[in-house]
């Protein structure tokens, strides 16, 4: 069966997504499922978009890929990086991201998502309630799973690559991040994502007898990266690029 290629979380890299295409494609992989968060960061988003508008990828929406479309005037005014993807984007991949599904039943076997199955804001595997961010339960994610039954799920949004087998013979596959492998949220509370790598992440997915699930890391030039970022002032996110930890 063919081999799928699973990215999310690009956050305007494009140093990072054209390195992960190019492994892939030695790979032998045929089809793409980006997963979400593609245009949102300091580094690149018209050219990632340009990039990713020459491609057949099947995609769907992140939180953050909705977020830049409905910034309000006061959330542009209070975050300069915001300001500068808008004055990058222009008009036609607004109207690109606006299109993109929230969620997506592929075929039979494989549903996506980029944070729950209900909502972009949540993470489906990991519990963060205490800050240090932990594997939900068996029994917790197949709650939030509802009345999805397909054996393949799909989701991003934490930057963590994760492969959780559920006792309802389900198998949840988190890629990673593209673009970006540490980063702080305090929403719903302070918490790190870190990968302590950082080599861009991505997942491929091949049944033959049973699902088989590879995860890769990819280098790439991530001089390039950190040089865009300093640029729009985000030293946070020079930090993130450089190291894949939060300090």
């Amino acid at each position: 069966m063919k081999k799928i290629a699973i990215l999310s979380d690009i956050h305007s890299n494009i140093y990072a997504l054209k390195a992960v295409v190019e492994d892939a494609q030695a790979k032998g992989v045929d089809t793409f499922i980006n997963l979400g968060d593609i245009l949102y960061g300091p580094i690149a988003p018209r050219e990632t978009y340009e990039y990713l508008k020459e491609k057949n990828f099947i995609t769907i929406s992140g939180n953050q890929d909705r977020q830049i479309h409905e910034a309000t005037k006061d959330e542009i005014d209070a975050n300069p990086t915001m300001q500068f993807i808008l004055d990058e984007l222009k008009t036609e991949p607004l109207e690109w991201m606006k299109s993109l599904p929230f969620d997506l039943k592929i075929n039979s076997d494989i549903y996506a998502c980029h944070g729950s199955v209900d909502d972009d804001l949540v993470y489906l595997l990991e519990d963060i309630s205490s800050s240090n961010p932990q594997v939900r339960s068996d029994k917790e994610i197949i709650k939030m799973l509802g009345d999805i039954t397909s054996p393949i799920i799909l989701c991003g949004h934490t930057h963590i690559p994760r492969c959780v087998e559920l006792s309802s013979g389900q198998i949840v596959i988190n890629p990673g991040s593209v673009g970006l492998q540490a980063y702080s949220d305090d929403a719903p509370v302070f918490h790190n994502m870190q990968n302590y790598t950082p080599r861009a992440s991505y997942a491929i997915l091949q049944k033959n007898k049973e699902w088989d699930v590879s995860f890769h890391r990819v280098s790439y030039d991530i001089k390039s990266a950190i040089q865009k970022a300093k640029q729009q002032n985000r030293e946070d996110w020079v930090g993130f690029l450089r190291s894949g930890r939060v300090k």
